[in-house]
């Protein structure tokens, strides 16, 4: 183990054995936690673990911020767009040094903790081995200057805590995430003799102005007598009590957000308050190490009330924490992202579980009056077989909660039997939520949430389920409608093209559609290839322009011309005149690219004709690669007395012939000549011999990686083997 000196460098900590108990582990990484605080010169850090099943991480422990302020990132799906889970899954330092920063690239963590302050994750590796990452943040700056820490610094307490958890590990104390995050204690600043302590609260009490202290989870730990009387309470009653808690007039989430903005910004703030008609307080936080200090004293804002004052009465019930509405917010932007139905289902298992500090969840869904399992993590799989496929009538809570609409809460395993007696007892869980999930006013199923120990259900904690239960079912309702509008459109695609390409002797054929990454799976460009006889063959590829469900309506019309024109021996100039006319014809428009080649299998030679169409890339035997130049063609569709110049390659054993659509080439800013030659070089360093199938799907890959697609992609590539 390494400490770090003030020039940056790395020092031996000394000799030191590996801790020898798990216990011992964690108070370990305890101390190396704080020291990486203190040696980056951050106010607050957290170390996140990676959690069994190796597709999470979980919050571990928290310093100098309350766990609880971070309580969205309890359990985070290393797919989630968040700081913590891409820097471990990219494998390197996450920086956002500049608050506007952080906001625009990770609108999630920015809802959740929504003041100004800066932020760096390092992923926490060995070799390839990811153990976690460590969370530090400061006060918001444009960069990572003197208001800021050192990148340096912070990569080495990186590694540090790193090959701590490689050794745990190897010494047989492994440490994984705990069931609930922890936070440190905050030692004083320093040490206070009985007497000085008394002294300073003579002090205090002296000041003409209240005077009071909260810890950093927002409780009084010091209130002086002319504060309590200004809050309208009394020491005692205040004291280890949070305002928003102990004050009647301190409900609204306003308090509680000016608190958390001072704790993670480290900033000075400021606002008025109204305890009573006509009384107004100034509130000044001045916040620090081990909590916030608290200036309360009498003021007139000008005989006008803001315009936003304070809550001046209780509000019905138990006000909602603001953490459980910046939970509720992060969740929705969450739920707002997800696309299909097992994008919902993975984040609602992934990330919710941990969020409430559930130990089971499960998400049923109604189908055909009947309940269908789509979700689950921590239950057995006998359980779930009771409510897969169960009938609606079925007496379940989690099948009434659905019928009825109505959420229930049961405290205990005793309340639960009190309302349903034959309900079975399961190990681990001794409280539930029931939750309906109601969208557009119809059932689209359930969400149960199991806990491992008793707990009371406050009206607040209510609310939030049943707003989070809302919002999965809007979320579940906008997936299904985007999962049976993709099932079609690839159905109608699929339907579009070939089923499988011919086997001819001596040739490998190979092809792929990738539709756009925009609007629906389904797009206007198609190929085909017809065997005419034992040695014959037509190649075509084509793009309608658009890529919705017209340009592929269009393919529907347009290819059968095109296949039809090859069957009846039609040569390539011909066909495309054909088809060019027809296209006049019909006047639907739009225009449509084609590349027609006939295949001559036993004279070794291909005749091309092209309309407006990409040139085909021939790679050569010996590996050279080039873009065939075509005399062009007009795009079909435009003048009905077009004319299609064909051209005769030749082609040999070892040839191969790459026809494709624009979308496989073309990106934003990239010329389209320089875009082809690329393809053309990928081709020249493909290794030989190997299928025309490897090949077409290391050409798709590549695509996906290098950009992203806005169009459509057909590829069809063709080889003559030797056994031609």
């Amino acid at each position: 183990m390494c400490a770090i000196r003030e020039d940056g460098a790395a020092q031996p900590y000394g000799a030191r054995p590996p801790p020898p108990t798990t216990t011992a582990c964690r108070a370990e990484l305890d101390r190396l936690l704080e020291q990486a605080v203190r040696d980056t010169g951050v106010h607050a850090g957290a170390v996140f673990l990676t959690a069994p099943d190796g597709r999470s991480l979980r919050l571990e422990v928290a310093e100098g911020i309350p766990a609880e302020f971070l309580t969205p990132w309890f359990g985070v799906a290393l797919s989630s767009p968040v700081p913590v889970a891409e820097a471990v899954r990219e494998q390197r330092l996450v920086w956002l040094g500049d608050p506007q920063e952080l906001a625009r690239r990770y609108p999630r963590t920015a809802i959740a903790l929504p003041y100004h302050h800066a932020v760096a994750v390092v992923p926490l590796l060995t070799g390839t081995t990811a153990w976690g990452a460590l969370l530090l943040i400061w006060p918001g700056s444009g960069s990572a200057g003197p208001a800021g820490p050192s990148p340096e610094r912070v990569r080495a307490a990186g590694r540090h805590l790193a090959w701590f958890l490689r050794d745990a590990a190897r010494t047989g104390h492994p440490l994984g995430p705990g069931p609930v995050p922890r936070t440190l204690p905050q030692p004083p600043a320093r040490a206070r003799a009985p007497a000085e302590a008394v002294a300073a609260a003579e002090l205090v009490e002296r000041l003409p102005e209240g005077n009071c202290s909260l810890d950093l989870d927002g409780r009084f730990t010091f209130v002086s007598t002319t504060a309590a009387a200004l809050l309208g309470s009394t020491v005692p009653r205040l004291l280890g009590t949070r305002p928003w808690q102990s004050l009647p007039w301190c409900g609204d989430p306003a308090f509680e957000d000016n608190f958390r903005a001072a704790v993670v910004s480290r900033e000075p703030g400021f606002h008025t308050v109204m305890p009573a008609p006509d009384r107004w307080l100034a509130v000044e936080l001045y916040p620090g190490g081990s909590g916030v200090s608290v200036r309360v004293s009498p003021t007139d804002p000008g005989g006008v009330p803001p315009p936003a004052p304070a809550g001046t009465r209780t509000p019905p019930g138990e006000p909602i924490r603001l953490g459980e509405i910046h939970q509720v917010l992060h969740l929705a932007a969450a739920l707002s992202e997800a696309v299909g139905v097992d994008d919902v289902v993975d984040l609602i298992t992934e990330e919710m579980l941990p969020a409430f500090g559930a130990r089971t969840v499960a998400l049923l869904a109604a189908e055909d009056g009947r309940t269908r399992v789509i979700g689950c993590r921590g239950y057995h799989a006998q359980l779930l077989r009771q409510f897969d496929g169960a009938p609606l009538t079925s007496p379940a809570p989690a099948i009434q909660v659905l019928t009825t609409g109505v959420p229930s809460f049961f405290a205990t395993f005793e309340e639960l039997c009190r309302v349903y007696p034959a309900a079975p007892r399961h190990d681990g869980q001794c409280a539930w939520a029931f939750l309906p999930l109601i969208a557009s006013g119809r059932p689209v199923g359930s969400c149960v949430f199991a806990f491992d120990r008793p707990r009371s259900f406050p009206a607040r904690q209510r609310i939030v389920f049943t707003a989070l239960a809302g919002l999965i079912a809007q979320a579940l309702e906008r997936a299904h409608l985007y999962d049976t509008s993709k099932e079609l459109a690839q159905t109608l695609q699929a339907a579009l093209l070939p089923d499988s390409l011919p086997d001819l002797p001596g040739l490998d054929a190979a092809a792929r559609y990738l539709p756009s990454v925009r609007g629906m799976d389904i797009g206007g460009d198609f190929y085909d290839l017809v065997r005419v006889d034992d040695t014959v063959a037509v190649a075509v590829i084509g793009d309608v322009q658009g890529h919705n469900a017209t340009a592929a309506a269009l393919v529907g019309r347009i290819r059968p011309v095109i296949r039809s024109q090859a069957l009846a021996g039609a040569t390539p100039a011909h066909a495309l005149t054909q088809a060019n006319r027809l296209l006049v014809d019909m006047n639907p428009g739009r225009f449509v690219s084609c590349l027609y080649i006939h295949l001559d299998l036993a004279r070794h030679r291909a005749v091309l004709a092209t309309a407006g169409h990409p040139p085909p890339v021939l790679r050569h035997p010996d590996g050279h690669a080039e873009v065939l130049a075509l005399p062009p063609g007009l795009l079909l569709g435009i003048d009905p007395e077009a004319d299609y110049p064909s051209t005769t390659i030749s082609w040999t054993p070892g040839t191969v012939l790459a026809l494709y659509t624009d979308g496989l080439v073309e990106t934003p800013g990239t010329d389209l000549d320089d875009a082809m030659s690329g393809l053309a070089s990928q081709l020249a360093r493909a290794v030989r011999p190997q299928s025309m199938d490897r090949l077409a799907t290391a050409l798709i890959d590549h695509a996906r990686r290098t950009a992203t697609r806005t169009d459509d992609i057909a590829l069809l590539l063709l080889a003559l083997t030797t056994a031609a």
